[in-house]
């Protein structure tokens, strides 16, 4: 049965220079109604966690949610999802330094030039903020990771960095553990305070 998953595969392959019809296809069949442009799967586990912690399914709502591979695919995704390929309502999630491929990509997609949300620096920064130092430790913690970090923290490179920027390179010293914490940081998140460019990404869908 087709879902959302192979849709999103469909249009992985036809990004990567495979045939566009099995996506067309899908598209049709599901509905797709929206696709939400994001850099990587860390930010991916993000925005379903909240969209779950809102109680929203976005794949029933007709909304796919899919990492790019880097911001730099940004142009060859809007292309394909936007209104020259599939006609779908595009916006995503960046990093400030980022930002210049998403306006691009979008512009040429006719896009909504602002319709995408802007990271002051990334996501991870975005919730480490939020959610405080002391919160992030507990979490690190309760998830079993808490060696692995004062390991990390003893390390020559981590000396006299702030805290905050010592944690988000701590997210990305492993794999998978980037992806495992874009869900752990969101669903920790006080329902109130959410990170604006998070926010404001969910809200608009």
């Amino acid at each position: 049965m087709a879902d959302m998953g192979t849709f999103r595969d469909a249009v992985a392959s036809w990004a990567a220079g495979g045939p566009g019809d099995p996506a067309h296809e899908l598209a049709a069949r599901l509905p797709v109604r929206a696709a939400v442009l994001l850099e990587g799967p860390s930010d991916v586990a993000a925005v379903n966690a909240l969209a779950e912690s809102r109680g929203r399914n976005l794949a029933a709502e007709g909304v796919c949610v899919l990492p790019i591979g880097g911001a730099m695919s940004v142009g060859r995704y809007a292309r394909l999802l936007g209104s020259p390929g599939l006609g779908l309502r595009l916006t995503g999630l960046c990093d400030e330094a980022e930002r210049p491929y998403y306006t691009r990509g979008f512009e040429r997609a006719s896009a909504a030039r602002q319709g995408f949300f802007v990271c002051a620096a990334d996501l991870e920064d975005e919730l480490i903020r939020v959610l405080g130092v002391t919160r992030v430790e507990e979490l690190v913690r309760a998830e079993g990771d808490l060696r692995a970090l004062q390991t990390f923290l003893r390390q020559p490179a981590q000396q006299g960095r702030a805290p905050e920027q010592q944690f988000r390179r701590f997210l990305g010293t492993k794999k998978g553990r980037k992806i495992r914490y874009g869900r752990v940081l969101v669903e920790a998140l006080d329902p109130d305070r959410v990170p604006a460019p998070l926010d404001g990404l969910l809200s608009s869908l």
